[in-house]
């Protein structure tokens, strides 16, 4: 009974750990694809669904943002997105909406990140003199985990291995 009980613990974490590979690689195509499509910088992309859900598919925060790039509801409605959960649609509507802030922000990536925190209307109206200390500190981790991905795709087309500190 204990060894049977052990299988099926064992499969179980097997068949779970297997499921998140798969959408994590699922997620990986898809911000990738859309990146491209959309000339979103990719690791840009990247940093934003590291420092949003952690490459998890679909949690839900407190405040209800859900799916990998926890899109808000009203943000979800404007995007089309009928259902946050739908990795192809969250991440469609994600990186369509950052597309869209980089043009509202001429392409500066701290605005962009602060204003996809914030919401647009804060940013547009005090830029970067914008000061709450979550928006700023958001922004600043945002930053790091770009500049993180994009030295490991610098390292992953030199075909050296990155490394992180």
């Amino acid at each position: 009974m204990k060894q049977a009980r052990l299988l099926l613990i064992v499969v179980s974490c097997w068949c779970c750990a297997n499921a998140a590979s798969e959408s994590r690689q699922a997620a990986e195509y898809y911000v990738a694809a859309y990146a491209q499509h959309y000339q979103v910088p990719v690791e840009f992309v990247r940093a934003i669904v590291e420092q949003e859900s952690g490459w998890q598919v679909c949690p839900i925060s407190s405040k209800g943002a859900a799916g990998l790039m926890q899109l808000m509801p009203t943000t979800a409605r404007r995007l089309h997105v009928q259902n946050r959960c739908d990795l192809n649609q969250n991440v469609s509507g994600g990186v369509r909406y950052l597309a869209w802030l980089m043009s509202q922000f001429h392409g500066d990536l701290r605005l962009v990140a602060g204003a996809y925190y914030a919401g647009e209307w804060r940013i547009e109206r005090r830029g970067l003199n914008y000061s709450r200390p979550d928006v700023v500190r958001y922004v600043a981790e945002v930053r790091a985990r770009f500049e993180r991905q994009t030295k490991l795709e610098s390292a992953r087309l030199a075909g050296t291995p990155g490394r992180t500190r």
